[in-house]
């Protein structure tokens, strides 16, 4: 290349880049003339909902084990205030803590999956009276839960209270990880616990309707209770009387004076 065509290779390059940014800049000032606009700003975040029961934590000896391996010990915890046996019959002694936390967080719903209880199911039939076309919750029906309901009577609820407090930080973390992150699990412990003691006392067994191998209550009224309500109502009502002592007892104890 001689220096001719050097030449004119670099006038042709002068003259790319100042139409170039002669180019870019009747696109560009139109728009820096043009008075700013005010952006709006983004939105914040909601902020998270007051905590309506806060829990005085109870001190620690010792660290809380990681939530993953926290089993031993409330199960060892929990074995004490039952009984060793008891423990060992009635309840699911894997995943203990994110199993409560699942079943405290549905019993105000509709459903209350089976497969995330942490006791064992009855493991018998629902015992029912057919007259003609009715159909009725036998009354014998309530022993079914004999078992669960003398265990209920035993519970010391201030022990109940004082192992809840001391795992409560493992109880939090399961429940922010159930899909609650700005959430308390003690508010939603005390909304299922109320729930359960709105539950109606029948003086009568209620009917049913059969729904394939299924039952429903008769009642619309009875069938949209939420799942807790439904078994207290399958229990019957001395059970049911009984229970909501006992719950009466764990809510002052976990909230206190």
């Amino acid at each position: 290349m001689n220096s001719k065509q050097v030449a004119g290779g670099l006038a042709l390059l002068v003259v790319i880049l100042v139409a170039g940014y002669l180019w870019w800049q009747q696109r560009i000032e139109p728009e820096a003339m043009m008075p700013p606009v005010a952006v709006p700003a983004s939105p914040e975040p909601p902020a998270p909902p007051a905590i309506q029961h806060p829990i005085a934590v109870a001190p620690v000896e010792q660290p809380l084990p990681p939530l993953e391996a926290s089993d031993k010990a409330l199960a060892q915890a929990f074995a004490a205030v039952v009984g060793d046996k008891a423990w060992r019959q009635l309840f699911l002694g894997d995943r203990i803590i994110r199993r409560i936390v699942a079943t405290v967080d549905n019993l105000p719903r509709k459903e209350a999956p089976v497969k995330m209880w942490p006791v064992r199911p009855v493991g018998s039939w629902l015992e029912t009276v057919t007259t003609g076309e009715m159909i009725t919750l036998a009354p014998s029906n309530s022993r079914r839960y004999a078992k669960y309901v003398k265990l209920t009577q035993l519970i010391n609820a201030d022990v109940l209270a004082e192992i809840y407090k001391r795992f409560y930080p493992l109880f939090q973390q399961a429940y922010v990880e159930l899909g609650y992150p700005q959430g308390y699990f003690n508010d939603r412990l005390i909304v299922a616990i109320d729930d359960l003691l709105a539950a109606p006392e029948l003086s009568e067994p209620p009917k049913l309707t059969s729904i394939k191998i299924l039952y429903e209550y008769a009642d619309p009224n009875l069938q949209r209770r939420s799942a807790g309500q439904k078994i207290m109502l399958r229990i019957g009502t001395d059970n049911a009387r009984i229970v909501k002592s006992k719950l009466r007892e764990i809510r002052r104890a976990v909230l206190g004076p």
